[in-house]
């Protein structure tokens, strides 16, 4: 019997409201069960930001479920085997992260901070719809490598080159 492989994917945001919950819908809408995603902070906020909920809503894609959560909960016992840790902020990427279980690869793929963004409302939402592009491409390119026919050190780089795309 051939079984798919399945993969779990940690998308780490500081605040956990805004690019790390995108990602985590993002990838959960395109992944079709070969993926599971999920997002967390290393000082998560006490919920996601409505506008990063609205531009996900606007995408067509579910947002039942998503909250912010602080990474240690992938760090405990029982938690899911990481196989890919994305930071998605510079902040995180330069923060000592927990040790997860599985030793998942890791890569930075930083965006800018949409929830930073000033301006009018339009500006704003122009922010959060230029993150979502950003990341929803990302995350494409990402889906599109043959992980199971890729040895580790390729898939590094591969990984690390989207964060560059």
């Amino acid at each position: 019997m051939n079984t798919v492989p399945h993969y779990n994917v940690l998308f780490l945001c500081t605040g956990n409201s805004a690019r790390s919950i995108m990602a985590e819908a993002i990838l959960n809408h395109k992944a079709k069960g070969a993926f599971t995603a999920y997002s967390a902070g290393s000082h998560p906020v006490v919920r996601p930001r409505p506008e990063a909920l609205r531009q996900i809503e606007s995408a067509g894609m579910p947002t039942a479920g998503l909250r912010s959560k602080s990474w240690d909960e992938f760090a405990e016992p029982g938690a899911p085997k990481l196989d890919f840790v994305f930071t998605v902020c510079d902040n995180a990427a330069r923060e000592v992260c927990p040790y997860w279980p599985g030793q998942p690869m890791t890569a930075h793929w930083g965006i800018p901070d949409p929830a930073a963004a000033k301006g009018t409302p339009e500006e704003i939402a122009r922010a959060y719809g230029d993150a979502f592009v950003v990341l929803d491409r990302r995350i494409g390119l990402f889906l599109s490598l043959p992980l199971s026919t890729l040895d580790q050190l390729v898939i590094k780089r591969e990984v690390d080159n989207i964060g560059h795309s």
